[in-house]
């Protein structure tokens, strides 16, 4: 083939495309949970009156669902090397928003962590996410081969540092927590050494403790912290033993949908948001519980493989991210539920109600698949010498 007609060749013909490279089973994974997430919230919110059940939530998610997956594809047309000409924005950007919700968003729950626009509530720190972790990828990308010296684990953690103390400032420790998931994830993959890894482990616990005896947490808050050391002690241990009642009712095939009896009875807290999959659990039992876990199984193989097969290490970094990020929030968001993580208020990625969580898990995913699709070209441009942007 000559150069004359390589250059002719669209981009869907030409096997160099990024387009030949696509991986749709994580966008499949997502629409999937995604799909469960608007059930099991229709079931959780519809009310007892059968003539005239509430649609307001399943709608909105609905929406919800809609623009992430729009997103998401909006997302897979650019080359996610162009983040780093832009990093700098992206993190000034999220260090504003966090200050912005502190200094003019409006308070729910004891949390002030949300913007309002009508109707509709928008909480920066789940796009914080997003900003932290493609703030450390293209950080970590400039390193050189070799573990991370003391100087470099030192600039990296003050970069999620400054992010993770304005949103414990809400307070919001659930989704510090989340932060600090990334970041150690990140660290990790990046070679960081194991006596630094365990320093800092050993420092979060110890600032754990303090920050529950502090006055930035609300009473219930704390409650939450201390009921996972005593069962039996506070308000929230009584709603994480409402929400082992549902899944135990469950059991193999569950109870039927609109039939779980502490899902109709509303003594599940928070259900179609914190404890969406106490849903799954009670009316679909063990069998719908397994789908949505082969599901989110699925999806984080996925990811592993787009991150071992990245063409740079900036695209390794920033699915490494976003593993960790959905991979955590999981975890913590279902086994809060069985009693064996503590109560956060984290929601279930693409399956609890919420908008600002929906489109940030999307963004995610969509970052992912933009990833795969140009690993080879990341590669070439690597090999000889071009700027990775």
């Amino acid at each position: 083939m000559t150069a004359l007609e390589t250059t002719n060749l669209s981009t869907r013909s030409d096997p160099s495309s990024p387009w030949w490279h696509i991986d749709p089973t994580p966008a499949l994974a997502a629409v999937g949970l995604g799909l469960v997430g608007l059930i099991a919230i229709f079931s959780a919110t519809r009310g007892r009156d059968e003539e005239n059940y509430v649609t307001f939530f399943i709608e909105r998610q609905g929406m919800f669902l809609v623009v992430g997956v729009a997103t998401l594809f909006f997302i897979i047309f650019f080359d996610y090397r162009w983040l780093l000409s832009v990093v700098h924005i992206v993190y000034m950007g999220t260090i504003g928003l966090l200050v912005a919700v502190l200094l003019i968003g409006v308070e729910a729950n004891g949390a002030k962590s949300w913007f309002a626009f009508g109707t509709f509530r928008m909480q920066p720190s789940e796009f914080a996410k997003i900003g932290l972790i493609v703030a450390l990828a293209a950080l970590m990308s400039r390193r050189t081969d070799g573990p991370m010296t003391f100087y470099e684990l030192g600039f990296a953690i003050g970069l999620a540092l400054l992010p993770i103390a304005l949103v414990v400032r809400q307070p919001d420790v659930g989704t510090a927590m989340v932060f600090l998931a990334i970041t150690a994830s990140m660290l990790l993959v990046g070679r960081a050494e194991a006596h630094h890894l365990i320093f800092l482990v050993a420092v979060s616990a110890v600032a754990l403790g303090l920050l529950i005896n502090s006055p930035l947490l609300e009473d219930y808050q704390k409650d939450r912290l201390e009921s996972f050391i005593d069962p039996t002690a506070t308000q929230a241990s009584y709603n994480q033993q409402q929400a082992q009642i549902a899944i135990g009712n469950g059991g193999m095939t569950g109870t039927g949908f609109g039939e779980g009896t502490q899902t109709k009875a509303g003594l599940v807290p928070e259900q179609q948001t914190d404890f969406i999959f106490t849903v799954v659990g009670e009316e679909f039992g063990f069998a719908g519980g397994t789908v949505v876990l082969t599901l989110f199984g699925l999806l984080m193989w996925r990811l592993y493989r787009i991150a071992r097969l990245a063409g740079d290490s900036f695209g390794g970094y920033l699915v490494t991210g976003v593993l960790a990020m959905i991979g955590f929030q999981m975890f913590q968001s279902i086994g809060m539920t069985m009693g064996i993580m503590p109560v956060t208020g984290i929601p279930l990625p693409f399956v609890s109600y919420g908008g600002s969580s929906a489109l940030t898990s999307f963004i995610g995913v969509g970052l992912a698949i933009s990833v795969h699709m140009r690993r080879f070209g990341a590669g070439i441009d690597a090999e000889v010498g071009q700027p990775v942007r």
